[in-house]
């Protein structure tokens, strides 16, 4: 059985280079206009998303730790490569400021109730919609290092389905860290409970 306390994990030394490919995203993107080399970081890191997974359930390497980095490396990863992309004339900021609204509700939400991780399973629509903003994101980069429009219209499309699908996952969870509020907070009477005290 694997320790669900043990920090010190592969998979989440995995975890922690996906962290560390973000800043060199930016210092690529930014400060050298390099974007094929961009598109090669990205890529990398997307890998990177699943191989931790797959040894995790592999060596049997799970962790609380590790449950809890997953995700927030998605989310720092996909706001640090669109606000990138937006500094960089290549994105809109209208498209930021959607990712980031429901982020930062659903965050204020959670710490408000839970006062931290809610421990909220991440649903199949959420990891379709980060994969479809992580493959459209650096698609378009590569639109502009290829000066492609077809890719360009291309990743346009797979980056409208994954906003969508944004908005939609946003919804799904505000509404579960509601309810397992209520369910903690303010549970259900039992139906049909006899009165207390006996009968007379």
């Amino acid at each position: 059985m694997g320790n669900p306390n043990a920090i010190v994990t592969i998979p989440n030394i995995i975890t922690v280079v996906r962290f560390l490919g973000t800043p060199l995203f930016v210092w690529l993107v930014l400060a050298k206009q390099e974007y094929g080399w961009g598109v090669f970081v990205l890529a990398m890191m997307g890998c990177t998303d699943w191989i931790d997974g797959f040894v995790a359930r592999k060596l049997n390497q799970t962790s609380k730790l590790g449950r809890m980095m997953d995700p927030l490396a998605d989310r720092v990863a996909l706001v640090a490569v669109v606000i990138t992309m937006v500094i960089a004339h290549i994105l809109p900021l209208w498209l930021l400021l959607l990712l980031l609204i429901p982020d930062v509700v659903l965050l204020a939400v959670t710490l408000y109730f839970f006062r931290g991780d809610a421990g909220l399973k991440v649903t199949m629509l959420g990891k379709t919609r980060t994969a479809a903003l992580m493959v459209g994101t650096p698609m378009l980069l590569l639109a502009k290092a290829l000066d492609s429009e077809f890719t360009s219209v291309l990743a346009w499309l797979i980056l409208g389905a994954g906003m969508l699908m944004h908005v939609i996952a946003f919804s799904q969870y505000l509404r579960a860290v509601l309810l397992k509020h209520r369910e903690i907070h303010h549970p259900a009477t039992p139906q049909n409970q006899p009165p207390q005290g006996g009968r007379r």
